[in-house]
């Protein structure tokens, strides 16, 4: 049976696996639940996860916050959303957006916002996206320091 739970400050572990299929910056799940009960979660940051009854740990991850800025006004950002490679293609990603579009709802935002990167292999999350009808109405820009 495949359950979305939220995953408290001390089961971040649970989401190591997944979220490193799109963060592997991070290299280790230690490294990677540091940074997020250490840093994101005291600035917001929340994660749920599908699990699917297999495994203990969670298949699909979303990661995201809810903000307030001049621009959006009062919203929730998606920073993560990743699945297992072995999970993939099960709808997991579908029922985690959706999750986190009724928290959005029961938050009082007024939208859910995410940045993609633009390379060739991100086009079946930009379908997935697209989908949701999740609109591209911005460029993105950085530059190192």
């Amino acid at each position: 049976m495949t359950e979305i739970r939220e995953l408290p400050a001390g089961r971040t572990g649970l989401a190591a696996a997944a979220m490193l299929e799109l963060r592997p910056r991070w290299e280790t799940p230690e490294a990677l639940v540091a940074l997020i009960d250490d840093r994101l979660r005291p600035a917001g940051y929340r994660i749920a996860g599908i699990f699917d009854g297999e495994t203990e740990s969670a298949v699909s991850v979303i990661g995201f916050r809810e903000a307030w800025n001049t621009a959006w006004g009062h919203f929730l950002y998606v920073d993560d959303l990743s699945t297992l490679p072995t999970a993939r293609g099960r709808g997991h990603a579908d029922l985690l957006l959706s999750w986190v579009r009724e928290e959005a709802r029961r938050l009082g935002c007024e939208a859910v916002h995410l940045d993609s990167g633009v390379a060739l292999d991100r086009a079946p999350a930009h379908r997935l996206y697209m989908r949701h009808h999740l609109a591209i109405t911005s460029h993105h820009f950085s530059v190192a320091v």
